[in-house]
């Protein structure tokens, strides 16, 4: 497979220097926290919440609407690595429906032969045509999931890098008030002295936070020196504590915190595949690595993208090819015409 055309130099900007270093992740991802928080629910407690949990995941279940590259069942059944697909969007108050831009996406994989999990950043702004929509281009990465909903954005990126995608998992970042509410506040030490909002917060003061304080801490991002860099760490710390919160016992009697789960996420894992997950692929969350696809900023039209080297591209096609026990193949192209992704085993 080919790369990607290469892109007019004239008008390239640098990334600050914190973009251009890579990226070391102190915590999880944000809305991977919260996939977290239901991978958690089944893996200890399973016995004790079955037909709770049975329900929920029959009411946060959504279908891709396309054809995987791979047999998941066999995969799951088989216990073969598997890769998920992780999106957060920010859709506001609870109640809207999941459209819109994906400001997070993860491929996140998990090996139980070795026992590991690894999960790779992929950039929003990234520069592809969008699959089915390529009249649109150039195209940013995180449009897929807006023009065609998540079974795009999984063809989109299994093209981009020429790996299969399994199975998606859909955040709705902007029910996070209700969602810290719902496991009964948290306690954050703030990373840095601001206000926003009508609240203020003071850098390292171990702060009691409701869903009002948490989303105000979380949604400041002009005052940050990090800008939306350090809004997605403030995010990932609060969903930190969701997910400590909510594994407790009594979060998860609590009927609150189910239904606003319900609300807030959108798979299409279903509860057969997660017994599957509980039993077979639980040992992968004790051992993870994190890596991320690493960019430069372009100017195309006035508008500001994000282009990815064929090296880089191929070094992350081959992270993600190996924790999937594939063969070593050449990385994506979005713009040819072929939609083949090479599932040979290795």
């Amino acid at each position: 497979m080919g790369t990607e055309p290469e892109l007019k130099r004239s008008e390239v900007k640098k990334r600050k220097d914190q973009a251009a270093k890579p990226r070391k992740h102190k915590y999880f991802t944000a809305f991977l926290c919260v996939f977290v928080v239901l991978l958690g629910i089944f893996f200890l407690y399973l016995g004790r919440i079955y037909n709770t949990a049975q329900k929920m995941t029959t009411k946060i279940y959504s279908s891709s609407n396309i054809t995987k590259a791979r047999n998941t069942q066999n995969l799951l059944k088989a216990g073969k690595p598997i890769s998920i697909l992780l999106m957060g969007t920010d859709t506001g108050a609870v109640g809207r429906s999941f459209k819109g831009r994906t400001d997070t996406m993860i491929v996140l994989t998990l090996n139980p032969q070795k026992k590991k999990m690894t999960i790779v950043s992929l950039p929003r702004d990234a520069l592809v045509a969008v699959t089915g929509y390529k009249k649109y281009y150039p195209s940013k990465l995180n449009s897929a999931y807006d023009y065609g909903g998540s079974g795009t954005a999984i063809k989109t990126i299994q093209n981009y890098l020429n790996i299969p995608i399994d199975f998606y998992a859909t955040i709705n970042m902007g029910g996070l008030e209700n969602m810290v509410n719902a496991v009964g506040g948290v306690t954050i030490k703030p990373l840095l002295t601001f206000s926003y909002g009508g609240h203020s917060f003071i850098k390292n003061k171990e702060t009691q936070m409701n869903g009002s304080t948490a989303l105000a801490y979380v949604r400041m991002r002009h005052s940050d020196p990090l800008g939306d860099y350090g809004r997605q760490q403030r995010q990932r710390q609060v969903l930190a504590e969701v997910v400590q919160n909510g594994t407790k016992l009594k979060s998860l009697l609590a009927e609150s915190f189910f239904k606003e789960i319900k609300k807030q996420l959108k798979t299409d894992i279903t509860f057969n595949d997660m017994l599957l997950l509980a039993l077979k692929y639980r040992g992968t969350t004790r051992n993870m690595t994190s890596d991320h696809l690493q960019g430069s900023a372009d100017l195309i039209s006035g508008i500001s993208f994000e282009a990815v080297p064929a090296t880089e591209k191929q070094r992350i096609t081959n992270l993600v090819r190996s924790s999937l026990n594939l063969e070593t193949a050449t990385t994506g192209n979005t713009l040819l015409n072929s939609s083949s992704i090479n599932t040979t085993e290795k």
